[in-house]
C-alpha cells in the first residue's frame, strides 16, 4: 500500500484509536440526546414545530469550522465552559462532532419515525398503550431509518477536519502516540508536507473504517426475518 512501509506502527495505531474514540464518543452521545428529540417533535403538536424543524435541516449544513470557532469560544478560558479546561483534548473533539453530528441524527431519525403510518399509531392507542408504549412500538417500526441515521451521523463525526483541528490542536506526543490528532487531520499534516503517498494510505484506512460500519449497518438492516414485516 502507498506509504505504509514509512508509517510508524505505535503512530498509526493511536491516531485511529483517537478518531475512533472521538468519533464513537460523540455519536453515542448524539444518539442519547437526539433521539428522544426526534421522538418529542413528531410526537408533540407545538407552536413553532415547523420552525423548529427547518432548523434541524438547517443545522445539517453548519460549517464546521463555524462550529469549532463556537466550541473554541466556549471552551476558552473567558468562555462559560472554560473552567473544565477542555481545550485541546479529545473531549473538546466530543463536543465539537456532537454538535456536527446531532442535527444530522435527528432530521434522518425524524425522517423515518414520522414515515411510520399515523393509523398504527392511533391503533396502539386504541389497544390501551400508553405514549411510552407506543414511542416503543413507533422505534421498532423505524429501527432501519434510525439506523441509517446513526450512520449518517458517524459518517459526518469522523470524517470531520475543520473543527476538530481547531479545538483539539492536532497534538501528538513525543514519542509518536496520538492525544488529539486523528486520521482526517494526519492527513492534512502529511498532506502539506508534500507526503502524498502516506496521505493516501491514512485515507484508505478512513475509507476503511467507514465501509466496516456502513456494512455493520447493512447486515442489521438486513436481518430480517423471511417473510416477516420490516
Amino acid at each position: 500500500m502507498f506509504g505504509l512501509g514509512d508509517l510508524n506502527l505505535t503512530y498509526l495505531v493511536s491516531i485511529t484509536l483517537v478518531s475512533l474514540y472521538v468519533s464513537t464518543a460523540a455519536v453515542l452521545v448524539s444518539a442519547t440526546l437526539g433521539l428522544p428529540m426526534a421522538l418529542a417533535v413528531s410526537f408533540r403538536d407545538f407552536r413553532g414545530k415547523a420552525v423548529v424543524t427547518s432548523i434541524i435541516s438547517t443545522g445539517m449544513g453548519f460549517p464546521s469550522v463555524v462550529v469549532g470557532l463556537l466550541v473554541l469560544l466556549a471552551l476558552s478560558r473567558s468562555g462559560p465552559l472554560g473552567e473544565f479546561e477542555l481545550l485541546f483534548t479529545p473531549e473538546a473533539m466530543i463536543l465539537s462532532q456532537t454538535v456536527l453530528a446531532l442535527p444530522v441524527l435527528v432530521s434522518v431519525a425524524l425522517s423515518a419515525i414520522q414515515s411510520v403510518p399515523q393509523d398504527l399509531r392511533d391503533a396502539a392507542f386504541a389497544s390501551g398503550g400508553t405514549s411510552t408504549d407506543v414511542a416503543l412500538l413507533v422505534v421498532r417500526e423505524a429501527r432501519y431509518g434510525i439506523v441509517t441515521a446513526l450512520l449518517a451521523a458517524y459518517g459526518r463525526a469522523i470524517s470531520e477536519v475543520g473543527s476538530v483541528l481547531i479545538v483539539g490542536g492536532n497534538i501528538v506526543f513525543s514519542d509518536g502516540t496520538s492525544f488529539t490528532r486523528t486520521l482526517t487531520t494526519a492527513i492534512t499534516v502529511e498532506a502539506r508536507k508534500g507526503n502524498i503517498e502516506t496521505g493516501i494510505a491514512l485515507g484508505g484506512i478512513l475509507l476503511a473504517l467507514v465501509l466496516a460500519v456502513n456494512a455493520l449497518g447493512a447486515r442489521f438492516r438486513d436481518r430480517t426475518p423471511s417473510g416477516g414485516r420490516r
